[in-house]
């Protein structure tokens, strides 16, 4: 018996070894071509041999420009690997979502980090009107980033307010009243300032076009503080999994489980949308997938959904850039369209189990 619980075991470390191997060489796959496609600058075969050339004693004469590989580096590379970030940032907390709800069907903007971004988004650009070209950064992100920590408070605040035992089902149904008050505060301003609207709705479908080296180093140290905080927690969201009363009794204190693992997938979570806008189905799609691939304990859940949501998003957003070349198709389109009858195939897969 204990034999082949052991073989057992071992059979699941080679396997989550497999797909982290093949995860990550998938992730490496997509960098690269992602930073082979573009609308200016080298040819796409060039730009792998100037990658060799950038290597120490490699010498290879890829026949890229100064100019050419400048379009590379400073656009094509920071779009690139913001992608990689915000979509392993997504992933990963909708998948820490889904163990602390105990619900596969959540989100990482469950709690009104989304609308709570994109009322603050929205107040920025209405400002903009005026001029904040005086300002010492740019006031996007940062009113993204804190509007959607604002809503999550709010939520915490209501939720615990009117539950004193805090459970998950008032928690959830503050998060809609939070979201349904900053909708509506949305709406509000977008109705007296039209001039606006479309910017608000370009940036609400998702955007990663004007990446910059700077939206990269940004959100870096968030989204790392939340994800090591996170993975720190798979066991115990292994141990959520049994139900509230078994994890009290194995010595679990689940309400301090479930406030750090909410507060770092919301933070990491409010982190790349400042800079991304709102893109869907990322922290549905990519969890789901790993469990299907992997296995549902979260040991193996959390890295994979980290190295494939990375991946999922850099090559999500090569067809927005192609599709409706020369102008650009948001990537929220793109996520939807792969997502949304993802959803409605999980759903019902779960109305058949039942």
């Amino acid at each position: 018996m204990l034999l082949a619980k052991r073989a057992t075991r071992e059979r699941a470390g080679t396997r989550f070894s497999v797909w982290l191997l093949a995860s990550f060489a998938l992730l490496i796959t997509a960098v690269l071509v992602g930073t082979m496609i573009g609308p200016a600058g080298p040819q796409w075969w060039r730009v792998p041999l100037e990658l060799l050339n950038r290597l120490p004693l490699v010498t290879i004469d890829s026949g890229v420009s100064t100019d050419q590989w400048n379009i590379v580096w400073q656009i094509r590379a920071p779009r690139v690997v913001l992608a990689a970030i915000v979509g392993a940032m997504l992933s990963v907390a909708g998948a820490s979502y889904q163990g602390v709800f105990r619900n596969p069907l959540v989100d990482p903007y469950l709690l009104g980090v989304a609308a709570g971004a994109g009322l603050g988004a929205t107040l920025v650009f209405t400002l903009q009107r005026q001029s904040t070209e005086s300002w010492l950064i740019d006031p996007l992100p940062l009113a993204a980033f804190g509007g959607a920590l604002v809503a999550v408070f709010f939520t915490y605040l209501i939720g615990n307010a009117f539950n004193k035992s805090r459970s998950n089902t008032t928690l959830v149904l503050a998060g809609v009243a939070v979201t349904s008050l900053a909708t509506a505060i949305q709406t509000f301003i977008l109705q007296r300032n039209n001039d606006v609207v479309r910017q608000v709705y370009s940036w609400i479908l998702g955007r990663l076009s004007s990446a910059t080296w700077g939206d990269v180093r940004l959100i870096l140290p968030y989204v790392s503080l939340s994800c090591i905080v996170l993975l720190m927690h798979r066991r115990l969201l292994d141990v959520l999994r049994v139900g509230d009363d078994e994890a009290i009794a194995l010595g679990t204190n689940i309400r301090r489980v479930r406030f750090v693992v909410v507060l770092a997938a919301t933070l990491g979570t409010a982190a790349a949308v400042a800079v991304s806008g709102l893109i869907g189905f990322v922290g549905i799609i990519v969890p789901h997938a790993v469990r299907l691939l992997a296995g549902a304990s979260y040991r193996r859940v959390l890295p994979l959904s980290i190295l494939l949501g990375a991946a999922f998003l850099v090559a999500a957003d090569i067809p927005s850039r192609v599709l409706a070349d020369p102008a650009e198709t948001p990537i929220g389109v793109v996520t939807a369209f792969f997502g949304a009858p993802f959803f409605l195939l999980l759903l019902r897969t779960r109305k058949t189990q039942t």
